[in-house]
């Protein structure tokens, strides 16, 4: 096992620290690079592009990237953020088709423009014009689940509508953080419609102070409560990771029950903190709980969070 790099001093045995919203498998696979990276000393940012790539890059990940599966009308469009703690900037893309790897676009408008965001086709004109290459993004396998979709009738369509999404966080080990949120975002969603993922303080939010946070699941929720600044809010409170996407998680539980709505969505959230202590919540248990997958000193580990509306909660491990 790789050790703290000699010309650095650990402030913790926590540091550094990666991970993702992922389970053992895919989360070996993901932090990986990242870790490669943090524990030779090198940028905080640097390390969570890389992990995120491997996800964009993954044919058989039908949430992210390449492979993400299509909106309604075929096309695969893809939001991606990410934002750097030292410098407190952030920069993020939103409809993007053609791109596969958004995450690293959404790096460059944070780097070489004076935006936040680009959007659409003009998002597309500004990653080609600064290299990138334009390729087709829809996978046979996630063409035949778009395919086996439309024909279901209206009403099953609904209940067949899969979401889902990546978050990589990373703290250096100076206490540095930088976090990216990437997605092809709600399975068959109408063409043009952006998540919480490319949205600063929704989907991803970073304080070098405090912590990260990003969240997956249904992002119109996460969008109205500003959910990922609201998880870090609460860790300057004093609250652990885990207890903070706990809070996450009942403050979109409890507005919907105050507007009369029933409760029909999920949400996960993923944190850390400066000293690299990790945790995860969702609004539900789907297959099983929540996970998350890091990579720190002590080696690889996937951590089982806890589920707000289960009636068998189960506390962080």
């Amino acid at each position: 096992m790789t050790n703290c790099p000699a010309s650095s001093k650990c402030l913790n045995t926590n540091l550094p620290v990666i991970l993702c919203c992922r389970s053992e498998e895919r989360g070996r696979k993901v932090t990986a690079p990242g870790w490669e990276i943090l524990s030779s000393g090198g940028n905080v940012l640097d390390a969570v592009i890389a992990s995120v790539e491997v996800a964009e890059l993954d044919p058989m990940d039908h949430t992210v990237g390449y492979g993400g599966l299509p909106n309604e009308s075929g096309y695969v469009q893809l939001d991606a953020s990410c934002m750097y703690g030292p410098t407190h900037q952030a920069g993020s893309v939103a409809a993007l088709e053609g791109i596969k790897t958004p995450g690293r676009v959404a790096r460059l408008v944070m780097e070489q423009t004076r935006h936040v965001m680009l959007v659409g086709a003009d998002a597309q004109k500004f990653a080609l014009a600064h290299g990138f290459k334009q390729e087709n993004l829809l996978t046979l396998a996630a063409r035949e689940e778009w395919e086996r979709w439309q024909a279901l009738d209206e009403d099953e369509k609904e209940k067949h509508r899969p979401h889902g999404t990546i978050n990589v966080l990373g703290v250096d080990i100076q206490g540095n953080i930088a976090g990216v949120t990437s997605t092809s975002g709600l399975a068959y969603k109408l063409p043009g419609r952006v998540g919480d993922s490319p949205i600063i303080g929704a989907g991803l939010y970073v304080d070098n102070e405090t912590g990260a946070a990003g969240a997956i699941g249904y992002g119109e929720e996460v969008m109205r409560t500003c959910g990922s600044f609201h998880v870090v809010s609460r860790m300057s409170d004093g609250l652990s990771p885990a207890e903070a996407c706990m809070e996450g998680c009942k403050r979109i539980v409890d507005i919907i029950r105050r507007s009369g709505r029933e409760i029909r969505i999920n949400v996960q959230f993923t944190a850390v903190n400066k000293m690299g202590e990790v945790g995860c919540a969702s609004i539900r248990r789907m297959k099983d709980f929540p996970k998350v997958a890091l990579m720190n000193i002590d080696g690889f580990k996937v951590i089982t969070g806890s589920c707000f509306l289960d009636d068998n909660v189960r506390c962080e491990a």
